[in-house]
C-alpha cells in the first residue's frame, strides 16, 4: 500500500506467501509474476535471479508500462536466498523500490556464517517475522525502511490504517526483549562468541550425521553460480528412497519419537535449528531418522513419484490471470464441484499450510496441474488453508 496505488503493477514471485496476495487485495495492485526455478525431485522452488527482474522491467517498458515496486521472498521457508544485491541494483537502476519478505531471515545479521541481510544488500522495505528464529512472541514482527525511494509519510498513513489503535504492549515488549537478548548474546553482530555459533555447529553436525543414513539425502546447495545460498540453520531431508511421503514420516517422528519437523512436504522433511537447539535435540533427531530409514516400506515408492512425472515445471507453470486479486475477491461467486472447476476463475485462496504458498489465487484460471497437485498433496496428508471446503471436494469460483 505504501508503494502501489490501485491499478499499479507489482512484480513478484508466484510462490509468495498468502499474506502478499491479501496485500494485493487491500492495495489494488496488479501482479506481474516471476516464476522461480522448480525442482520436481525435491518439490521446492528456488530463488529469483536479477536477470528475471530486469527482463520483467524491460518487457513492461516495451509495453509502455512501469512497475510500482518489486517484491521478493528471501529466504524461502526452505532457507533459499535470492541474489538480493543484484536485484536491488536492477530495481534502483529503473527507479523502482524493492520490498523483501525476510520473514524467515531476521537472524541473518547476527553471525558471519549466515547469509547477508536484505538491508545490507540494498532493499528499501524489509519485513521480518521476529517471532520465528529470534524468539519474540507469536504475531510480533518488525518492518525496516532505508533510503529515499519510499515515501515515509505515506508509509506511516498506511501502517496506521492497518494497525489497531490499541496495540499489544505485551507483543511490543517481547520484541524489545528479543532485541536485548540477541545483543547480550552476540555482543556485536559478528562476534566470535555469538550464540548462533552453537546453533550453526549443531546444524552442521546433524547435517553430516543425516547424510550418513542409508536412504536419506540432504539438500546442500541450490545454485552452481553461487548467486543463491542456503540458510545453514535449515536442513531439508529427502525421503523418496525409503518410500515414505513427508506427511507419513512426520506423523511417525512426532508420535513415536517426539520429533517435530518444521515443514513436511510430499518428498521431504525440513528441520529448523535455532537458539534453543541443544545436543540432545540433535541426537534425538538423528536417532529418529535412523529408525525411520529401516521401517519396512509401507507404500510402493512409485506412489510418491507423482510430481516428478507430472509436474516437472511445477504447479505454477500454466498460470493464467483473468481478474486481479482484488476484483476476484469482491466478485460475485458460486460453489462448484472440483471436477467442474477446470477452466473457471478461482474466487478463493487455496493454500497448503505450511508453508503458506497459495496454489490457487483469486482471479486465476483453475488449471489441471493445480488441481492435480492439490489432490495429490491432500491424498498424501497435507492440510489446506483458505479453502471454504477443507476437503476440497468443491471450490468457490467467480461468476461470469
Amino acid at each position: 500500500m505504501a508503494t502501489c496505488s490501485p491499478g499499479e503493477i507489482l512484480i513478484l514471485p508466484r510462490n509468495s506467501h498468502i499474506s502478499v496476495i491479501s496485500a494485493m487485495v487491500l492495495s489494488g495492485a496488479l501482479p506481474r509474476y516471476l516464476l522461480p526455478e522448480y525442482d520436481p525431485v525435491w518439490d521446492l522452488t528456488y530463488g529469483i535471479h536479477a536477470f528475471q527482474v530486469k527482463d520483467a522491467l524491460d518487457e513492461m517498458r516495451d509495453e509502455g508500462k512501469r512497475a510500482a515496486a518489486v517484491l521478493i521472498t528471501s529466504p524461502t521457508y526452505f532457507g533459499v536466498c535470492s541474489d538480493l544485491r543484484g536485484i536491488a541494483d536492477v530495481c534502483h537502476n529503473y527507479g523502482v523500490p524493492l520490498i523483501v519478505d525476510e520473514a524467515h531471515g531476521a537472524h541473518f545479521k547476527f553471525h558471519s556464517d549466515l547469509p547477508n541481510t536484505a538491508l545490507e544488500q540494498g532493499a528499501d522495505i524489509v519485513v521480518q517475522s521476529t517471532h520465528k528464529v529470534l524468539c519474540s512472541l507469536t504475531q510480533s514482527a518488525m518492518i525496516h525502511i532505508q533510503g529515499e525511494m519510499v515515501n515515509r509519510e505515506r508509509f506511516c498513513r498506511c501502517l496506521q490504517t492497518l494497525q489497531s489503535s490499541s496495540p499489544s504492549y505485551l507483543l511490543l515488549a517481547s520484541l524489545d526483549a528479543a532485541r536485548a537478548y540477541i545483543c547480550k548474546c552476540t555482543g556485536s553482530p559478528y562476534s566470535s562468541n555469538s550464540h548462533f555459533s552453537r546453533a550453526i555447529d549443531l546444524a552442521n553436525e546433524a547435517r553430516h550425521a543425516i547424510q550418513q543414513i542409508h536412504g536419506l539425502s540432504v539438500l546442500h546447495s541450490v545454485n552452481s553460480s553461487g548467486t543463491m545460498v542456503l540458510d545453514p540453520l535449515r536442513i531439508t531431508v529427502s525421503l523418496w528412497d525409503i518410500g515414505l511421503s513427508g506427511y507419513e514420516a512426520d506423523d511417525i517422528l512426532r508420535i513415536e519419537h517426539g520429533v517435530i519437523a518444521e515443514l513436511p512436504s510430499l518428498h521431504t522433511l525440513m528441520f529448523a535449528f535455532n537458539l534453543g537447539t541443544d545436543s540432545e535435540h540433535v541426537h534425538r533427531l538423528v536417532g529418529a531418522l535412523q529408525t525411520l530409514s529401516i521401517i519396512p516400506v509401507r507404500k510402493n515408492i512409485s506412489e510418491h513419484t507423482f510430481l516428478s512425472k507430472v509436474h516437472n515445471d511445477g504447479p505454477f507453470a500454466t498460470i493464467k490471470t483473468k481478474l486481479s486479486p482484488r476484483e476476484a475477491f469482491f466478485a460475485r461467486t458460486e460453489r462448484v464441484e472440483i471436477d467442474h472447476a477446470l477452466g473457471q476463475i478461482c474466487g478463493e485462496l487455496i493454500c497448503p499450510y505450511p508453508p503458506g504458498i497459495p496454489i490457487l489465487v483469486p482471479g486465476e484460471v483453475i488449471s489441471d496441474k493445480a488441481l492435480m497437485y492439490l489432490k495429490e498433496i491432500i491424498h498424501a496428508g497435507a492440510m489446506v488453508s483458505g479453502a471454504s471446503d477443507p476437503s476440497l471436494s468443491s471450490i468457490i469460483v467467480c461468476k461470469a
